[in-house]
């Protein structure tokens, strides 16, 4: 797991634009306005070959008791509950303030390595840099986020303090996340399936103050599951569960081999879920979609498919997904579900042969050749898998800007339709063939 650093300060000075510099590209919104920056975004970057994942987090108002700070405030806390380093960005111009020092407080608690960023320095370094050393955090790295300037200088102590890895993990267990929003029944499931027939080997602390990694054994099969308990606050609002949900669950799900999208049948897939399902999507990890309360739902002998058939239309953009019906109060079908989970990491991990792949490719351009564009026709050359978990293919051909997506769309279905995919995402990579580079 590669190490997080929580890009923390107080609002509106320039967090988000330092995020954006070092993730070399605009994520997050930037706006002249304090709390613009209301949720966590993350973005995996690199420098000087080491790898580490950036959390932006929502300026600190500590002394604001308004809703929206103390939203802010709890995901701010749950960035530094989850990180290796703090990155602490200071205004410049501004210089030191109180609200400075209370941020300082805040983060002191944490017990993580911190470097302090004094931003805004635009033009000659400035003697109010010295300021700042007060902090007790070391010494200030002078910036200007919206310039490119010191970033080097931030970065390098950066690398020095955070782990050259993440948290190692038994590569042997099958790592299956636990997701879903507030009262879909994420931890019944994780009860069920670490229930008195199985082996129970530890509890392990998570990346979360509130999150517990167990570790399973059934047979010879070794799992760990990441259950993202604790999403609650009892004084927050609803919609502000629905964000810390989201949060939480992304973490877990970075972490995993699998992902378990826990639902509630008796309201349907709803709008949380299939954004929690987005992100399984696009970190590019296996996933089975557990219908849970099953036993709530009257039943006849459509309700499976037509249940089925929503979940398609809702899920269009990941037809690939498992599903399972489940009842975490009865114990229905939840035995079903890690066999489920290893069948689609067995997936996500399988390797095709190049002249095997090429032979399917092949066929499917005989039977629908590839578009043209302006008078000039696709072609492609050959296609390689160059990674698993998800299975990545490069195509090779001669212009990859005529590649319209209906066809790389097709193309995907058709290694699909050869190739046991289910559950997992793959990816299509369109390369122009090297002669044509040149």
């Amino acid at each position: 797991m590669k190490p997080l650093i929580a890009v923390v300060g107080r609002p509106n000075v320039g967090k988000s634009t330092l995020f954006n510099r070092i993730a070399g590209n605009r994520i997050a919104i930037v706006e002249d306005t304090p709390g613009v920056t209301r949720d966590r975004i993350y973005a995996d970057c690199e420098w000087c070959g080491r790898a580490f994942t950036l959390i932006d987090t929502g300026g600190l108002e500590l002394k604001s008791e308004d809703e929206m700070w103390t939203h802010i405030r709890t995901q701010a806390q749950i960035a530094v509950d989850s990180a290796d380093a703090i990155l602490y960005v200071v205004d410049g111009k501004t210089g030191l303030t109180t609200d400075d020092n209370l941020v300082c407080s805040f983060l002191r608690k944490s017990g993580l390595p911190v470097v302090l960023a004094v931003n805004k320095i635009d033009g000659a370094y400035d003697d109010t840099v010295y300021d700042f050393y007060a902090l007790g955090f070391g010494e200030p790295y002078p910036i200007s986020a919206e310039q490119g300037k010191g970033i080097g200088d931030l970065l390098d102590a950066l690398m020095e303090v955070i782990p050259v890895s993440g948290v190692e993990e038994d590569s042997e267990r099958i790592k299956i996340a636990i997701v879903g929003k507030p009262n879909a029944g994420k931890s019944s499931i994780a009860n069920k399936l670490l229930g008195y027939d199985r082996s129970i080997v530890s509890d392990i602390a998570g990346t979360t103050r509130d999150a517990v990694d167990t570790e399973l054994n059934v047979g010879e099969d070794k799992y760990l599951i990441i259950d993202t308990a604790g999403m609650r606050k009892k004084k927050a609002v609803d919609e502000a569960l629905e964000k810390y949900s989201v949060m939480r669950a992304l973490l877990a799900i970075r972490r995993a081999d699998v992902v378990m999208i826990v639902c509630d049948s008796s309201q349907g897939l709803t709008e949380q879920d299939v954004k929690i399902a987005g992100y399984v999507h696009e970190e590019g990890k296996p996933s089975v979609i557990v219908m849970n309360k099953w036993d709530l739902i009257d039943k006849d002998t459509n309700t499976i498919y037509t249940f089925e058939n929503k979940l398609k239309e809702d899920l269009k953009y990941m037809d690939y997904f498992r599903s399972v019906y489940v009842s975490a109060k009865s114990g229905k079908r939840v035995d079903s579900l890690l066999p489920v989970c290893k069948e689609v990491v067995a997936n996500s991990r399988r390797r095709i042969q190049t002249g095997l792949l090429n032979e399917v490719i092949g066929e499917a351009i005989r039977i629908n050749e590839p578009p043209s564009y302006l008078g000039k026709r696709l072609k492609i050359y050959f296609v390689t898998q160059i990674g698993v978990a998800p299975p990545t293919f490069v195509v090779k051909v001669n212009d990859a800007k005529i590649m319209h997506f209906s066809y790389k769309r097709y193309l995907e279905n058709a290694l699909r339709k050869s190739f046991d995919f289910c559950g997992t995402p793959i990816r299509l990579l369109i390369r122009n063939n090297n002669e044509d580079e040149q």
